[in-house]
C-alpha cells in the first residue's frame, strides 16, 4: 500500500498545496529554457504559489515541473506554510515549533526503512539505450548558467564499501549527457567521502539519485547529521512512521519507494567534466565552471506525469534556505544546548543565505556562568566550528533572548545597537570552512579555513542578566487592554485584516 501525506509521499505535497492555494496548475505553454527559471524566480519575490508547470515546450509530453517548492508563502498566517508541508505539520507553524520538532526526532530511537517489493517510483523503467535525459524538461535555470541542471531539489544515495553506512546527501547535478550527469562531491559532504572510499579502491561508486522524493527525506537528506547516521531512520523518527524504500534496478541501493523520478547508476572514480557555472544560494554566478565528478545513468525509473523539482537558486529566501537553513538551524541547537552553553534558541536567518547563524542566549543563564564576552565566544566557536554544522556556517551572532531571533527586523536593530564596533566581534582564521563562501581570500579557499567570526550583540549588562532599556515597542510600550483593543478594532480603522507581509495583527 503506498503511503500517503505531504511528508511521505511527494505527490500528496503537491496536491495538498494546490488545495491550500499555495501552488497554482499552469496550463498555458512553458519553456524550461530560462521561462521557468524566471517565473519561479519572481515567486520568491512575491511570494506567490509555488507554479506546476504542466505544458512544457520541452521533454516528453505529460512530464512537469514544480517550482519553489519549499518558497516563503504569502497566504496570511502561513508563511512557513510550504515548509510545514514538508513534515506534515499545520501550515502556521512557528519557525521556534518547527525546530523543536526537528530536534526531539534527533533524539529519538531512529526507525528503519520499510523494504517494499514495489513502488509508485516503478511504474516507468528504462535500462540500457532506453536511457535518455534528455526526454525530461530539464531546465535551463539562469541565464548565466553553465548547462542545465537536473537535480537542484533532490538527494544522492550513495552506501559505504562495506555496507555499513547509507548516506541521503543534497549537491546539485547538471546534465552532461544522454546518459551523464556532472556535479560536486565535496570531500567535506558525506557523498565525497563515502565516493572517496570507493574511489581509492579503485572502483565505481554505486549511485541514485531521489527527484520528488518524499519532502521529509529531501529535508533530512540536506540536514548535517554526523557521519554514519543513516537520514532514513531520521525520517522514521520525524514522522513516527518508516520510509517505504524499493531496490533499484541495477546497483542494490534502496531508493523511497514514493519518488517521481530515480537516476541509478554510478559515480566514475577518476573521469571529471566541467560543471558550471550556477547561479548558487549565496546569490551569487561567478563565470567560471570547474571539473567535478562524473555520474554515469544506467537506469531510470519514474511516476507516470512525473513532476520534477526545481530550486532557482540566488538571492534568498528560496530552497537553500528555507529547507537547508532549517535543518542547520535545528543541528547547530542542538549542539549548543547539548554542550551545557547558555542558548534558548538558534536560527539561520533565511535572508543571510545561509551565511550567519543567530544564537539567543538566556541571560540570566549566562549571567550565572560569569563569563566574558570572549569567553562565550571562544566556546561557541569551540563548539560549532568544530562541527560539520559549523563548517557550513561561517558567521554567528550571539543576541539575547529578549530578541525574536527569526524576526530579521529584529536582529538587524540589534546588531545596528548593540554590537560594539571595536570589542563585539571575534575572528577564528583557522576554523574550517565551506570554501563556497564569497568573500574568502583565494588562500583561505585553498586551506578550507577561514572567513569565520562570532559577532557579539549582547550589552555589557546582559552579561550580569540584565538589560536596562525597555524595547519601544506595540508589545512592550502599551498596556495589555490598550493592545487587545486596537487589535480588536483594526478593521474598523480602515487597515486590511493582515499585513503586507501576511501577519495577523
Amino acid at each position: 500500500m503506498t503511503q500517503r501525506g505531504s511528508a511521505l509521499n511527494f505527490r500528496d505535497f503537491v496536491t495538498e498545496l494546490l488545495a491550500t492555494g499555495d501552488a497554482v496548475d499552469i496550463r498555458v505553454p512553458v519553456s524550461p529554457t530560462l521561462e521557468v527559471g524566471a517565473v519561479t524566480r519572481r515567486v520568491y519575490d512575491t511570494r506567490d504559489p509555488a507554479p506546476l508547470f504542466g505544458d512544457l515546450t520541452e521533454g516528453a509530453p505529460g512530464l512537469r515541473i514544480l517550482g519553489a517548492p519549499a518558497g516563503l508563502s504569502g497566504v496570511p498566517g502561513e508563511p512557513y506554510g510550504r515548509l510545514a508541508a514538508h513534515f506534515g505539520l499545520p501550515r502556521d507553524t512557528t519557525p521556534r515549533d518547527l525546530l523543536e520538532k526537528l530536534v526531539s526526532a534527533m533524539k529519538a530511537r531512529p526507525v528503519p526503512p520499510r523494504i517494499v517489493p514495489t513502488g509508485p517510483c516503478k511504474e516507468n523503467v528504462l535500462t540500457g539505450a532506453d536511457v535518455d535525459l534528455t526526454r525530461f524538461p530539464v531546465p535551463l535555470l539562469h541565464e548565466q548558467d553553465g548547462g542545465r541542471y537536473f537535480g537542484t531539489y533532490g538527494f544522492h544515495v550513495v552506501r559505504t564499501p562495506d555496507g555499513r553506512w547509507t548516506s541521503w546527501s543534497v549537491s546539485r547535478t547538471m546534465l552532461h549527457g544522454r546518459d551523464t550527469l556532472v556535479g560536486p562531491a565535496m570531500p567535506q559532504q558525506h557523498l565525497g567521502m563515502i565516493h572517496r572510499m570507493w574511489a581509492d579502491r579503485g572502483e565505481r561508486t554505486p549511485w541514485a539519485m531521489v527527484l520528488g522524493a518524499p519532502p521529509a527525506a529531501l529535508a533530512a537528506a540536506g540536514m548535517p547529521l554526523p557521519a554514519e547516521v543513516d537520514e532514513s531512520g531520521y525520517v522514521g523518527a520525524l514522522t513516527g512512521s518508516p520510509v517505504d524504500v524499493v531496490r533499484t534496478e541495477t546497483n542494490g541501493l534502496y531508493v523511497p519507494a514514493n519518488s517521481e523520478i530515480v537516476l541509478e547508476g554510478y559515480i566514475s572514480p577518476d573521469e571529471t567534466a566541467p560543471e558550471g557555472p550556477m547561479g548558487e544560494y549565496h546569490g551569487y554566478a561567478f563565470a567560471e565552471s570547474k571539473p567535478q565528478p562524473v555520474f554515469h545513468v544506467e537506469a531510470v525509473t519514474h511516476r507516470d506525469r512525473a513532476v520534477l523539482p526545481v530550486c532557482v537558486a540566488g538571492l534568498p529566501p528560496e530552497e537553500n534556505h528555507t529547507i537547508w537553513g532549517t535543518m542547520i538551524s535545528a543541528t547547530g541547537l542542538d549542539l549548543l544546548r547539548s554542550s551545557g552553553l547558555p542558548v534558548s534558541f538558534a536560527w539561520c536567518s533565511y535572508e543571510a543565505a545561509t551565511c550567519w547563524m543567530v544564537v539567543a542566549v538566556d541571560i540570566r543563564r549566562l549571567a550565572r556562568t560569569r563569563m566574558t564576552e570572549r569567553e562565550l565566544a571562544d566556546a561557541v566557536a569551540e563548539v560549532l566550528f568544530g562541527s560539520h554544522t559549523g563548517w557550513l556556517v561561517p558567521k554567528v551572532l550571539l543576541v539575547a533572548d529578549d530578541i525574536d531571533i527569526t524576526d530579521i527586523d529584529q536582529v538587524v536593530w540589534a546588531m545596528a545597537t548593540r554590537s560594539h564596533p571595536v570589542t563585539g566581534h571575534h575572528v577564528y582564521p583557522d576554523a574550517p570552512g565551506i570554501p563556497m563562501v564569497p568573500y574568502l581570500t583565494e588562500e583561505e579557499v585553498r586551506a578550507g579555513r577561514g572567513g569565520k567570526c562570532v559577532v557579539s550583540c549582547l550589552l555589557p549588562e546582559q552579561f550580569d542578566g540584565v538589560t536596562r532599556g525597555v524595547t519601544a515597542s506595540f508589545d512592550n510600550s502599551f498596556p495589555e487592554d490598550v493592545r487587545r483593543h486596537v487589535t480588536a478594532h483594526w478593521a474598523d480603522y480602515g487597515f486590511p485584516a493582515a499585513d503586507r507581509r501576511g501577519h495577523r495583527p
